[in-house]
């Protein structure tokens, strides 16, 4: 074990972009392998910001800790936007990303290195280790690690793993960044570290105090409802109860004069827009799932025994995890929106309902 890993593995740091993988056992594997890596600073979940967090505040930091695990370096980012713009500026070698949810995934961005398109590859071991993409072509050892991931690094190799510690939970340890979006006076990217209150992160948001519901972890989590949120701290030991994880650590407040069911049908129809054209639970499946959603949410009982079929033909498949993470977030949004889908389909909204139960308390 190198030094490096040996403080990675004594702070606990695990990655920040949504697998919570030991950072210290991929910078082994990577260095076994001689692999590469690809700084990923897209911010590719729903809502996050906080890649350009650090891209914009933490630039010399981040080069600093991606220069600790790889000789060779690249930062991708989507093409056109700030992060792009920011690191084409000092000079670094930019990986541009084309727009599309699943562009930003590891295989995909890997796959896009090395010349191919920014598609999901089906792989049987982490690329790490290398592999080929879905032309055939052979992609060399290849770590991916999120920025925040590569930030943290430069700073635990700096201050040392109990400062580190200092910060969460045994289970989870360390500062980390989450993005509050949605009804909130002061949206953002907060410093913040597993183990404290929702409640308080809501507060330095100024979030609408009357909430209805909070979408955790963008596409790749599920819900709480106002009442869950209430009491609950923010780590995935309690958010696993509900079906949740911190995962890319976004926060969504759905507030009280929002309908929680034009949301969700709003979201899908986005998810079905992201195939990238190479599996069917991604090309057909998504989009069938959206139009069964879209269709009950107007008012169509009969689509509720099909969007429960789909929803079972989604998982475990296809060369990428993100028809898995829709399953995962519409299941979490018909039980915790249940009463809404109720009134939809005898004609109705709830919007509002969150309001009058916080006034009248």
């Amino acid at each position: 074990m190198t030094e490096l890993e040996r403080l990675l593995a004594d702070a606990g740091l695990t990655g920040r972009g949504g697998a919570a993988y030991p950072a210290a056992d991929k910078i082994a594997a990577a260095r076994a392998n001689s692999a590469g890596l690809i700084v990923n600073a897209c911010d590719g979940e729903l809502d996050a910001a906080k890649d350009w967090f650090v891209v914009s505040r933490h630039l010399d930091e981040l080069v600093h800790g991606a220069g600790l695990i790889a000789g060779e370096v690249t930062y991708a980012a989507r093409g056109g936007s700030m992060s792009c713009d920011l690191l084409v500026r000092a000079g670094l070698p930019v990986l541009r990303v084309p727009d599309g949810y699943v562009a930003s995934e590891e295989s995909a961005l890997v796959a896009l290195a090395h010349g191919g398109d920014a598609r999901p590859v089906s792989r049987e071991r982490p690329l790490v280790f290398g592999g080929r993409d879905t032309e055939g072509r052979k992609l060399r050892p290849t770590l991916v690690m999120n920025a925040e991931t590569v930030w943290r690094i430069s700073q635990i190799v700096r201050f040392g793993p109990r400062w580190f510690r200092s910060f969460g939970t045994p289970g989870e340890p360390g500062p980390r960044l989450v993005t509050v979006a949605g009804a909130a006076r002061s949206p953002g990217v907060l410093e913040a570290a597993a183990g404290g209150p929702i409640t308080e992160l809501l507060h330095r948001a100024v979030a609408d105090p009357a909430f209805q519901a909070l979408s955790v972890g963008g596409l790749s989590s599920g819900f709480l409802t106002r009442d869950e949120a209430v009491g609950l701290r923010w780590e995935d030991a309690q958010l696993a109860v509900f079906g949740c994880s911190i995962g890319s650590g976004v926060i969504r407040v759905v507030g009280a004069d929002e309908c929680p069911v034009r949301h969700v049908v709003q979201t899908l129809e986005f998810a079905a827009r992201q195939s990238a054209g190479q599996c069917g639970p991604c090309m057909f499946g998504v989009p069938a799932v959206s139009a069964d959603f879209a269709a009950l949410a107007a008012g169509d009982r009969n689509r509720a025994t099909h969007l429960q079929r789909r929803l079972t033909l989604l998982t475990g498949r296809g060369a990428c995890r993100f028809p898995d993470g829709v399953a995962r977030y519409l299941a979490g949004a018909l039980r915790t929106f249940a009463a809404d889908v109720d009134a939809h389909l005898a004609g109705g909204c709830l919007v509002g309902r969150a309001r009058r139960y916080a006034d009248a308390s």
